[in-house]
């Protein structure tokens, strides 16, 4: 692309800018696996464990759920007596509504114990819920200063974001998934409403995996299938979450380090792309999916046989984002990707584009050395990241006498 039509593409983002969120696009980096966990079926199982030693929504068996929000929260609980109790009600409502149930009856003279949106019994509906922290929860409002993660910090801002302050970072992340929009919405409600003297909506983020289109990994909004190459499961204990002698408080053991990038499309402009220019910048058939040195998907791209780049270009999306050498093997992350579609903005223009969000175990090692790889790369003329944070998804809640961040706040 000549600087001419980049210089006109980034001052059409600058005048919509008011409305956009920021990340860093489809960055995946992960060995590529045939028999690795994506979307496979347009609903996930009614009901998702919520008991266990990881926490719902990072990794299956159980597919990706069709709808998304993730809500980030600022803490306004007094002291640290009411974080946990705030951390207490949280585990309560997730537990009840991720099983589903009739809410109990408080009588005519009381407001309803709920707000009847899925109806007088709470279907479960393959709703998840998956609790997160950031770096200003370990602030000097509850003591938690000594006990804070060696590598939850605030996001950072790489060269082609545009972060708007309104929508990054946050003391608390709630990413709630489910097989319908309502669960979706009744979920938030519900727990916002139990929790209103404890946390307050900073921002929110909807968003959607489309189905298979015809089969396969799902697509993202410039039309090309999104998290093809992934670990295998059994990469996890490598990959995603925290193990005991890390360097990070032994609290932490179970959860992963996640990372939410808002990112907008400019999909008109793409749309205006020619298919060969737009396949070169992925490295990828858009039709199959498949390297454009291979036949389907799932084939692995072999740069070995093109050292220049003659048919997956050295610029291209995949080939950056994981080169696959021994020397970025490391830095391999597992991507929980999302799209969205928020309308137009205020210059009328498609307001659409990505909800990024992946897990490991070293957010610098994993996802910033993959983000800093793809500095520059091609597609940023088309993408705008805007918001979202770095977050540490608690470890999971065992059984019933267990509860969110429960190791964090007595230990």
């Amino acid at each position: 692309m000549d600087i001419n039509r980049r210089n006109l593409l980034r001052g059409a983002v600058a005048g919509a800018a008011g409305t956009a969120l920021g990340g860093g696009l489809l960055a995946a980096g992960a060995k590529a696996d045939a028999n690795a966990a994506t979307p496979a079926s347009p609903l996930a199982p009614e009901l998702v464990p919520f008991h266990g030693v990881h926490q719902a929504g990072i990794v299956g068996p159980t597919p990706q759920q069709r709808y998304s929000t993730h809500v980030a929260f600022d803490v306004t609980a007094a002291k640290k007596t009411d974080l946990v109790a705030l951390f207490q009600t949280l585990t309560d409502r997730a537990r009840f509504l991720t099983a589903g149930g009739v809410a109990p009856n408080l009588g005519v003279g009381a407001p309803p114990s709920d707000s009847d949106v899925l109806g007088p019994a709470i279907p479960s509906d393959g709703l998840s819920v998956t609790v997160s922290v950031g770096s200003s929860l370990f602030d000097d409002r509850y003591g938690l200063a000594s006990a804070k993660p060696a590598g939850l910090v605030p996001m950072r801002s790489f060269p082609n974001d545009s972060l708007q302050p309104a929508v990054c970072h946050g003391d608390l992340l709630l990413q709630i998934c489910a097989n319908s929009p309502d669960t979706v919405h009744h979920a938030l409600r519900d727990i916002a409403k139990h929790t209103r003297g404890g946390m307050q909506i900073k921002y929110r983020m909807d968003g959607f995996v489309s189905p298979p289109r015809p089969s396969g990994t799902p697509r993202n909004l410039m039309g090309f299938k999104d998290g093809i190459s992934q670990p295998a499961r059994s990469d996890d204990d490598q990959i995603v979450w925290v193990q005991p002698g890390a360097a990070d408080p032994a609290w932490t053991v179970g959860g992963s380090y996640q990372v939410v990038r808002f990112i907008r499309m400019l999909v008109e402009f793409w749309d205006r792309v020619s298919i060969n220019e737009q396949e070169n910048m992925f490295g990828r058939r858009r039709d199959t999916g498949a390297p454009l040195d291979g036949a389907v998907e799932t084939d692995t791209p072999n740069y070995a046989k093109d050292p220049k780049g003659t048919v997956i270009p050295v610029d291209s999306h995949i080939r950056v984002a994981n080169p696959r050498t021994p020397e970025t093997a490391n830095s391999r992350i597992l991507r929980r990707p999302y799209n969205y579609d928020n309308g137009v903005d205020q210059n009328g223009n498609m307001e659409a584009g990505l909800v990024f969000v992946c897990y490991q175990q070293d957010i610098k090692r994993q996802f910033e050395a993959t983000q800093t790889r793809l500095i520059d790369e091609p597609l940023v003329d088309y993408i705008q990241p805007y918001g979202g944070g770095y977050f540490l998804a608690l470890p999971g809640v065992r059984d019933t006498n267990d509860y969110y961040a429960k190791a964090l706040l007595t230990a």
